[in-house]
């Protein structure tokens, strides 16, 4: 990155920062895993955001297993469905900590809506990047954010953290995932997961959480009479495989139409000195005309 262009991306994210420098920031990201932002978004900007899911969260489609929540939508696929939600990715303040955290060759990793309807429970504790199946404590391989459509709340299923666990060594902990999760017929009795030490993140629409991908977290129980809607988009090193196969979630007749940070994010970009080459060349090659 030239210095131009860090100083460009200092004055982006500078109203947020709230006179704190980034390595303050990035130094009670490293302490405590997480860190939130309030009202980030604009109304405008919600209402956009709002406007592109209605198509897909109207056919509610509610979730197959207990994981992803058998009275939540889930919306998958999420810079394939519009460019307002594409270009959410791209955010200055979100990649800035992402690619802090990761590198400026980082991916998008996923990118979904989650719409807790009301009655949904208590989801199982996990880390985000737990699919890499690397003992802990280590260094975190993603950055997940989260960005509050709805207000999250105590009542409506705001996610739940657990400060610190980022640094735990425990790979397991009292109602963490399990594979029966995935397959489970009938809901889980109770609330096997419930914790003193818990944290919910309750905030104003337009917020924005990143947690890092060690961070033991879960999405809270739904006990109001209105759906609570997040979007999630999930960073990975670019030396990494995708939760999401982006290049099949957006194939290149759709990611030709993108701005080229997306483009980048999804894929076609080079983690040096040349992974992620097509034919011998660079990924950019495939979206040329």
């Amino acid at each position: 990155m030239n210095v131009e262009t860090a100083r460009q991306n200092d004055d982006a994210i500078a109203p947020w920062l709230k006179g704190r420098s980034m390595e303050d920031w990035r130094s009670q990201f490293d302490r405590d895993g997480y860190i939130t932002f309030e009202q980030v978004l604009t109304v405008a900007q919600i209402d956009e955001i709002r406007t592109a899911l209605a198509p897909y969260l109207g056919a509610n489609v509610t979730g197959r297993n207990e994981f992803e929540g058998r009275k939540s939508n889930r919306v998958y696929a999420l810079a394939a469905k519009s460019p307002v939600l594409a270009e959410l990715v791209m955010h200055p303040l979100a990649l800035c900590f992402a690619e802090a955290e990761l590198g400026r060759a980082c991916l998008l990793s996923a990118c979904l809506a989650i719409n807790l309807q009301p009655g949904e429970t208590a989801q199982p504790w996990h880390f985000d990047d737990s699919h890499y199946q690397w003992p802990r404590p280590r260094r975190s391989l993603g950055v997940s954010t989260f960005w509050a459509i709805d207000a999250t709340t105590d009542d409506n299923g705001a996610t739940e953290i657990l400060p610190g666990s980022h640094l735990w060594p425990e790979d397991h902990i009292e109602g963490a995932v399990a594979e029966t999760d995935f397959s489970r017929i009938e809901s889980r009795d109770g609330d096997p997961g419930a914790r003193k030490d818990a944290v919910k993140l309750a905030a104003p629409p337009g917020s924005l959480t990143l947690a890092k991908g060690t961070l033991w977290h879960r999405g809270g129980a739904n006990r109001s009479d209105a759906p609570r809607l997040i979007i999630t988009p999930q960073y990975c090193p670019g030396w990494t495989r995708q939760l999401e196969n982006m290049s099949l979630a957006v194939p290149p007749e759709a990611a030709r139409a993108l701005p080229e940070r997306v483009q980048e994010l999804l894929g076609y970009s080079i983690c040096s000195p040349f992974m992620g080459y097509v034919d011998g060349r660079h990924p950019k090659r495939v979206l040329a005309p």
